[in-house]
């Protein structure tokens, strides 16, 4: 390396012609073995590329005139030619960060001094103990530009030495936004105010940016190894945000969070949103077209209709005012309409405002049924605060009800409650997002495809649902082991105790055989033969939902339903069964009988609400047990006029104008010519498979399967190939009884019998016939022909 030349200017600094570092002549020496220096950790006192290494000392005793020692906290204070060397006047912004530790940078006005060394960063032993800088500590020393800062839009403080009986109220909050007013700060900052005598510290826990695009970068940046600390400029359009100490911070960061927008319901969200605009708009006036201002959310309880409005409410930036409706009725119920009539006064006078209206059905039920003097009133009331809201009043109304058909009508149209948009129940990949971010928030041991397994067969869970599955499953991982690490099996068993609630209606309101969490435990293999049926169902079923893009690609419409015929007792019901356990869908088993009422509309209502809510739990398989006694053919008596508006329903629904996607009917019957020829065209029952006595190789298996759970001395006497050819013309029920009568008369013998021997079943093959006439068989085959 050259020899270094070092020129001396009029300054007490040398300048190294090779690195252009400015430095103290008494560090020469060193320099020669450091050039260039390292100015990340450096060993001496240096200046270079506009940035002054220097040490933290305290301000002595140097009067500065007509300057509060409020400001002269917010100075930091150097030497003319420290100034000259950074570039720096008198009243500029400069930044002093610590080069050894990642304490939060502070952003201080400079101010000349002739005090002590020209290496030094003054300040005051107030703002020297708000630092957490040390004495004698090298800070790098730059300027700042505060044009280039973005501003803060809200920034979050908490009290470091709060007394006991603060109070956080706007008084405060007004002195500390005078006092930010013109300051930059970063995280971490500390600063102090007086307040009623108390010397009051708050730290800067959070800011966001008044530009978006400024969170990117600072996400950005929290990515870094090296924390770096991102600067904002504070001014009068800043709001503060005070908490009494970190608990009070964390508590409202989990209320937020509990408030976030549930996930999958994007598009509600942007309609209600885009519907808020252009009512809370600034420039809507009367002159402009009508714009929606009133919104009922529905859907099923949990869904998150609540948290939705709460969530809309809150981004934008409006007054909100909230009526909960079931809150009314547990004061005095003289004053609801007074209550109602407050908040709507309100809401009108501190526009633009948001008026969040929960369980709207309680305050206007229908008017048709027995209402009490207060729910007429309230209703009354109600009615002429929408009709009475002005055109151009900023005010939006967003209503929730999980029953909208408990609402009056009267309600339900344009100018009360203009628009309903339905929350829908998650669907599996919302419900896999649920389920991610919960448990992302614990320790968990659950794969990616362990999760989408669970979101597949949690069909009916809402949100609420997915909460108390996940805190169940944290309960099941606590039960087993101190870690509290959750597994799967933590899940999986957790499933087992919650009950969807998008399918309690279903059982509540319909008589219905309804299977939720565990479905039958009939599997394929526990059903002999019939393999062309299972073949027919799966691609009925489990392929659509499995593999959507074949049938895409291909253009091909997925069969909607399946009829399933054939003699009595030759496992049609089990098929079913099995078909419910091995797809996982959720299972709604009816048989037709139980849909009839002697009430008139009753009938139809029933159907109806079986479709509805076989469409809200999608994907799903509704079951129709002997479909010919809903089904059958229509005639021109009145005594089948119940019948056959019900089949009417039934054929809306399976090819109406709403549509029946991702729902599956599976049909079964003894009787297929007693049904209606129009149920059976293809787009309803589209497919229909007869599923006849079973063969000598299915009787083969059914035998085979059933000796697998019963004692049976195969190897001695039992001969399963004579069993078989007995049994021509018998059902798989009768089969089943066959072994079931051998079984019993084993115990006759003796109640300690262990295995079942050949004679036992020779002599139940003498008691059990078969029960099916040679004339059904033929009938089953002229239908087949035709």
């Amino acid at each position: 390396m050259s020899q270094q030349k070092l020129k001396k200017p009029h300054s007490p600094w040398v300048q190294c012609e090779q690195c252009c570092t400015s430095l103290l002549p008494k560090d020469s020496s060193i320099h020669k073995d450091d050039c260039p220096p390292n100015t990340e950790n450096p060993r001496y006192i240096l200046f270079r590329d506009g940035v002054l290494y220097g040490t933290v000392d305290v301000k002595g005793q140097e009067e500065i005139k007509n300057i509060s020692s409020r400001e002269l906290d917010n100075m930091v204070f150097l030497s003319q030619s420290a100034m000259q060397l950074c570039n720096l006047c008198i009243g500029q912004w400069a930044s002093i960060q610590s080069t050894k530790n990642s304490i939060p940078p502070v952003a201080r006005i400079v101010w000349p001094t002739v005090e002590k060394s020209a290496t030094s960063a003054l300040f005051t032993r107030n703002a020297l103990d708000l630092t957490s800088l040390n004495l004698n500590e090298i800070v790098a020393v730059k300027r700042l530009q505060p044009d280039t800062l973005p501003l803060a839009s809200q920034i979050y403080l908490i009290a470091l030495n709060p007394p006991k009986q603060l109070e956080l109220t706007s008084e405060l909050t007004n002195r500390i936004s005078r006092l930010l007013e013109g300051r930059i700060l970063t995280f971490d900052n500390i600063f102090s105010i007086f307040f009623y005598g108390k010397q009051l510290k708050f730290l800067v826990k959070h800011i966001k940016p008044a530009d978006s695009s400024q969170s990117i970068e600072s996400k950005f940046n929290e990515l870094r190894i090296k924390k770096e600390y991102a600067f904002y400029m504070v001014d009068r359009k800043t709001n503060l945000e005070l908490y009494r100490d970190q608990c009070a911070f964390e508590k409202q960061e989990l209320q937020k969070q509990s408030d976030r927008i549930p996930v999958g319901v994007e598009k509600e969200v942007h309609e209600l949103q885009t519907l808020m605009k252009a009512c809370l708009s600034k420039n809507s006036k009367p002159s402009c077209l009508p714009h929606i201002k009133s919104v009922l959310l529905y859907g099923n309880s949990g869904t998150g209709k609540t948290m939705i409005a709460n969530f809309v409410a809150r981004e934008s930036k409006a007054n909100i005012f909230t009526v909960c409706a079931p809150d009314l009725y547990s004061i005095q119920s003289n004053s609801i309409e007074e209550t109602i009539k407050k908040c709507f006064k309100n809401a009108v006078e501190n526009a633009p405002s948001v008026l969040v209206m929960d369980e709207i059905d309680i305050l206007c039920p229908q008017r048709s049924g027995r209402l009490t003097d207060s729910e007429k009133r309230s209703v009354s009331t109600l009615l002429l605060l929408l009709d009475n809201l002005e055109h151009n009043a900023n005010v939006f109304i967003i209503t929730t009800s999980n029953k909208p058909e408990n609402i009056d009508p009267s309600f339900r149209r344009c100018g009360r409650l203009d628009r309903e948009i339905e929350i829908p129940t998650p669907t599996p990949a919302c419900r896999k997002a649920i389920l991610s971010q919960l448990l992302s928030t614990v320790p968990n041991n659950v794969i990616e495809q362990d999760l989408h397994n669970v979101a597949l067969k949690t069909h009916g869970f809402v949100g609420a649902d997915l909460v108390l599955l996940f805190s169940l499953a944290g309960l099941n991982s606590a039960k087993r082991s101190d870690v509290g690490m959750i597994e799967v099996e933590d899940l999986n068993c957790a499933m087992k105790q919650v009950r969807p609630s998008a399918m309690r209606e279903v059982q509540i309101e319909v008589s219905m055989h309804l299977f939720y969490g565990q479905v039958p435990n009939v599997k394929w293999s526990d059903i002999g033969g019939q393999e062309r049926l299972k073949l027919i169902l799966k691609q009925s079923v489990e392929w659509p939902l499995k593999h959507p893009e074949s049938f895409s690609r291909l253009g091909v419409t997925p069969p909607k339903g399946v009829l399933m015929f054939g003699p009595p007792g030759c496992s049609k019901t089990m098929i079913a069964k099995a078909l419910a356990t091995e797809s996982g869908l959720n299972f709604l088993s009816i048989k037709g009988p139980e849909l009839f009422s002697k009430w008139v509309g009753e009938s139809e209502r029933a159907v109806r609400e079986v479709f509805r809510k076989a469409r809200q739990v999608a994907p799903s398989i509704i079951f129709f047990d002997e479909i010919d006694a809903l089904g059958g053919e229509r005639s021109s008596g009145s005594t089948s006029s119940v019948q056959e508006r019900v089949l009417a329903q039934l054929l809306t629904e399976l090819d109406g104008i709403t549509s029946l996607s991702d729902v599956t009917i599976v049909a079964a019957t003894n009787r297929p010519d007693r049904i209606d020829k129009a149920l059976l065209r293809p787009g309803r029952l589209d497919r229909m498979v007869y599923v006849p006595l079973p063969d000598e190789g299915t009787r083969k298996e059914i035998f085979r399967i059933r000796f697998l759970k019963m004692p049976v001395s195969l190897q001695v006497n039992v001969d399963i190939d004579d069993l078989v050819s007995g049994t021509h013309g018998y059902s798989g029920a009768e089969i089943t009884a066959i072994c079931n009568e051998a079984a019993m008369m084993a115990l006759e013998e003796s109640l300690d019998s262990k295995v079942v021997e050949q004679r036992h079943f020779e002599a139940a093959l003498r008691m059990v016939q078969p029960r099916t006439p040679a004339a059904m068989i033929r009938l089953f085959e002229d239908y087949l022909k035709n």
